[in-house]
């Protein structure tokens, strides 16, 4: 159940990542018009590189948990990518995380927790 646990953690600190470097590449796109240039700008968007090999790496990762564990105890640890996402909004992006959600984030890895035991 250990070797379960951290294949998750790293799958879902992937998918979290991903989802903070999406929200650098739309940070980082113009105003969209149907031009070459803002296709180019897209397409030279390193953070969108980065989204597509965090969410590459996620997926693969998923597969691999798919194919030797049980859904019923793999999917309940996906939740991790929220408090890895939580966490990354707080420390990368310099978000505002109110009192309420860190409850959520203690409530998830209470699930967790019953999930793995």
């Amino acid at each position: 159940m250990l070797k379960l646990l951290l294949l998750s953690a790293v799958q879902s600190f992937c998918l979290a990542m991903g989802q903070v470097c999406m929200k650098f590449a739309v940070m980082k796109m113009h105003k969209f018009v149907f031009t070459w240039e803002w296709f180019k700008d897209l397409a030279l968007n390193y953070w969108l590189a980065l989204t597509g090999v965090s969410m590459g790496l996620a997926t693969v990762l998923w597969f691999y948990i798919l194919r030797h564990y049980p859904l019923s105890e793999a999917h309940p640890l996906t939740c991790l990518s929220f408090v890895f996402g939580l966490l990354a909004s707080a420390y990368f992006l310099h978000e505002p995380i109110p009192f309420t959600r860190w409850m959520g984030v203690g409530v998830i890895m209470v699930g967790v927790y019953f999930v793995i035991k």
